[in-house]
């Protein structure tokens, strides 16, 4: 490793009184005694400084002489010249102090370092196929060419975007073709798209409430006016939303699994839904993050599947079914839309790498993708009844797990009584959070003046009802 580059360094000067090649030493000695040159670490070789100042080469032959005389560096021929391996810095790095953490934003998910049992967003990261994944990125790369190293397309790359439509038309019900399907680098991506695509500043949006604390940052960042509309047993209360916006924009839903509280989007509610848009010539943002795992009679269909007049947009992602890490999602947009969002997406030109594109594309024509949801729905349907046993054993005096029919979270309501009267849901998921857990408080997500209060567990990487009990004893030592 060659480092550090002369541009991190003090700058050379002709108008001082040291010669240039002291100047090149005191550079290197510098580094050396600070400890930013750390002793076997290579350095540039004298012809290549040489370039990079803009000084003759004898210059930086000189100096690298006297720093050699001292011991500071040792030549090893064609292995390049390294700081001397046996060397210990002069004196001891200054330690900077840590910057001060910024305050939080409550509304979008705080980061922990490394994965914590509950941690929300994360799909079953022991259980994806990795073999499977490397071998397939393996031979992408052998056949990758020379165009493929270009920019991708910023649409997506053709293969995906047909996989993807047809995956929609068999498991979500959605007739659309590979021109509607649009790849994003994640659900922010997809919704700075629709947002620059089919809104102007000002205009109001639904949204429910409680609802995704993100999605409302997005709204207010691209300078629109989130208008909460209350949800009940049957999901978004869209007489509710008439009353308070009816000439809203535009709505934001999660039809499948209502974000948080995971209650479906009953039938008629739907038909409200769309004809509302219909109507008012509005949009609907569907955010099917997690439709696909419905444990309780078979998934859904798609809101999108209703839509016969072109007012839904419909947004999914690979990250929660296959992992985050791959930073991809794709939306569905209405066939008269396709100029406006292919326009939008050159320049909005955040595509995702074309080669996670290739490799995922190929996982879904071969299979993988559709056997790998079918696992992870029976996967998961075991882990949730564990989970809801192994905290019920230890927390059911103090906590009630709330039935859902999907989804990849759990609700839990703390019960009025005892201890817990003066415990409210934000200082409990403080409190999980400093034992090294994940837990989200279920206020955070409403502006309503009488939030609802919980906990939001994950348990899509909790393994066995023992380890929910042990998680459980844990979060029972802090009520």
């Amino acid at each position: 490793m060659i480092k550090p580059q002369p541009r991190d360094l003090p700058a050379l000067s002709d108008a001082s009184a040291e010669p240039l090649y002291r100047q090149v030493y005191e550079r290197f000695r510098g580094a050396i005694a600070q400890g930013t040159l750390k002793p076997g670490d290579r350095i540039p070789s004298a012809r290549a400084l040489a370039k990079e100042l803009g000084v003759a080469r004898g210059t930086v032959e000189v100096a690298y002489a006297l720093l050699g005389s001292e011991g500071y560096i040792l030549a090893r021929g064609q292995a390049g010249t390294v700081v001397a391996p046996d060397l210990q810095p002069q004196h001891a790095p200054v330690a900077l102090p840590p910057p001060p953490d910024p305050a939080p934003d409550e509304r979008v998910w705080r980061e922990p370092p490394g994965i914590r049992p509950f941690q929300m967003g994360l799909p079953a990261l022991d259980e994806f196929p990795r073999k499977i994944w490397a071998r397939l990125g393996a031979r992408q790369l052998r056949a990758m060419q020379a165009q493929e190293l270009a920019y991708p397309a910023s649409a997506g790359l053709p293969a995906l975007r047909s996989a993807t439509a047809a995956y929609l038309q068999v498991a979500r019900g959605i007739h659309c073709q590979p021109s509607q399907v649009f790849i994003t680098s994640g659900y922010n991506s997809t919704m700075r798209l629709i947002l620059q695509t089919l809104f102007e500043p000002g205009d109001r949006v639904w949204m429910e409430d409680p609802g995704y604390p993100p999605t409302r940052a997005l709204l207010e960042q691209a300078r629109l006016q989130p208008v909460p509309v209350p949800v009940d047993q049957d999901g978004l209360m869209v007489a509710a939303g008439i009353e308070r916006a009816g000439s809203a924009r535009g709505a934001v839903v999660t039809p499948a699994h209502q974000s948080p509280l995971s209650m479906s989007l009953s039938l008629p509610r739907r038909q409200a839904l769309l004809e509302w848009a219909e109507r008012g010539g509005s949009w609907v943002v569907e955010d099917d993050y997690d439709g696909e795992y419905r444990y309780v009679g078979r998934p859904l269909p798609a809101l999108k599947s209703l839509d016969t007049q072109g007012r839904v947009l419909y947004a999914g992602t690979f990250s929660k079914v296959l992992f985050p890490g791959l930073k991809l999602a794709y939306l569905v947009v209405p066939e008269a839309q396709i100029g406006s969002f292919e326009r939008s997406a050159r320049l909005q030109a955040g595509g995702a790498p074309g080669l996670t594109q290739a490799i995922l594309a190929a996982f879904m024509a071969e299979g993988h993708f559709a056997r790998h949801i079918q696992r992870m729905r029976k996967l998961y349907a075991e882990r949730r009844a564990a989970t809801v046993a192994g905290l019920t054993a230890v927390l059911g005096q103090h906590l009630r797990i709330e039935p859902q029919p999907g989804g990849m979270h759990l609700v839990l309501r703390l019960l009025e009584s005892g201890a817990n009267r003066d415990l409210d849901d934000q200082a409990l998921a403080a409190r999980i959070w400093e034992q090294g857990l994940f837990a989200e408080a279920l206020s955070r997500w409403s502006d309503a003046p009488d939030r609802r209060s919980g906990i939001l567990l994950s348990f899509t990487n909790i393994a066995s009802e023992a380890q929910a009990r042990e998680l459980g004893l844990r979060i029972l030592a802090l009520l």
